[in-house]
């Protein structure tokens, strides 16, 4: 089963492969608020599950936001390769000064793991493969060992990496095996890898996730099957409310709380730059499921401010009919603001994600 690009780098961000400043938009009104938020010309790329969407179309450059609207009113609803345009992922247009191909995939001859990459980034690798098949380097992988940061380092060296990135392309190789691994996927490859000149970034994400497995893969099908305008909201069957600003921070969350023997109940991103109000209309959502016990409200404050945290939590707090106790880790801009409204609310807080997910299981726990 082939996963849409925005899903494959909300895992990948997950695991701490870097990728550009990018937001999903199913229309041209949040395509230019998304343009805004970024601040820098932008890639609008086509979500879709075909291959070749650059050389059909699907992928289109903006300058300014109200281009970005244009931009994106003329991709959404049309087919890129016979496959309709739902939405569009809007993201920070690279600077690029070198494009390397990392890939794992499951090598059905050997049935074992196979690492391919090139610094013929940026092609049809299958044309590469075809017309240079020197410039791809296979490295073999047993599966019933372990693969090591120092093998992927050197991949990164029989690639011909210049030295000074072999160290940061050696761990983006061994970030996606782990990625590779832990999703059961088939099929895991960044093209291009860019270097800027600065910094490495993922500008694209492919991945394939076997068949027989998706079944066990509920966070892939959580993310790939439910997309909401404002929220990327999942009911589960858990019993704590699980809400984050970055659904890497929301899974991290959940993962937290299977770690202290907590279930989550919802899986609930607030996205970047969450305002006072879709604060309170989150928290809303989620005490209104009767199976929901307590409220593990994640926030590591970036573009989202605390203090709009704190306000939207007193919304709630003052006007819901229905009390349910909130667990708040809040931490990040404007930290002190947010943590003393808290405080002269008389509402207690962590900093410590730990610390947070541990205190919602108890209080849940002290419920039943």
């Amino acid at each position: 089963m082939k996963i849409h690009e925005y899903i494959a780098k909300k895992i990948f961000q997950v695991e701490g492969i870097p990728v550009p400043k990018s937001i999903v938009a199913e229309n041209p009104e949040e395509a230019q608020k998304a343009a805004e938020k970024i601040g820098k010309p932008v890639a609008i790329k086509s979500q879709v599950l075909v291959g070749g969407r650059g050389k059909a179309g699907g992928i289109k450059f903006a300058e300014t936001p109200s281009e970005t609207y244009t931009v994106a009113k003329s991709l959404l609803g049309s087919e890129v390769n016979g496959e309709p345009v739902d939405i569009v992922l809007v993201e920070e247009k690279l600077n690029i000064q070198s494009e390397f191909y990392v890939s794992v995939v499951l090598d059905r001859s050997t049935k074992k793991p196979l690492v391919l990459a090139s610094l013929q980034g940026g092609m049809d690798i299958e044309e590469v493969a075809k017309k240079n098949p020197e410039k791809i380097i296979r490295y073999p992988l047993n599966p019933l060992e372990e693969f090591l940061p120092y093998q992927a380092r050197e991949v990164a060296i029989k690639m011909g990496v210049p030295s000074n990135l072999i160290s940061q392309v050696g761990s983006i190789i061994w970030k996606l095996f782990q990625a590779f691994h832990d999703y059961d996927l088939t099929i895991a490859e960044i093209n291009p890898l860019v270097f800027t000149g600065k910094e490495l970034f993922a500008a694209d994400a492919k991945f394939e996730v076997d068949d027989d497995a998706f079944y066990r893969q509920k966070r892939l099908a959580e993310l790939e099957h439910v997309h909401k305008p404002e929220f990327a909201y999942v009911k589960l069957k858990g019993n704590i409310a699980v809400i984050g600003n970055g659904a890497g921070l929301t899974l991290s969350g959940m993962d937290m709380l299977h770690l202290y023997g907590g279930k989550p109940a919802t899986f609930l991103d607030i996205g970047g730059g969450a305002s006072e109000e879709s604060i309170a209309k989150a928290l809303n959502i989620v005490i209104s499921d009767e199976n929901v016990k307590v409220v593990f409200l994640n926030v590591l404050g970036g573009i989202t401010r605390a203090d709009d945290v704190a306000r939207g939590v007193l919304d709630v707090m003052n006007s819901s009919s229905r009390k349910v106790p909130i667990v708040i880790r809040l931490t990040g801009t404007n930290e002190e603001e947010g943590q003393k409204i808290l405080a002269e609310a008389g509402l207690s807080f962590e900093t410590s994600m730990e610390e947070a997910a541990r205190k919602a299981v108890e209080i849940c726990r002290s419920m039943t």
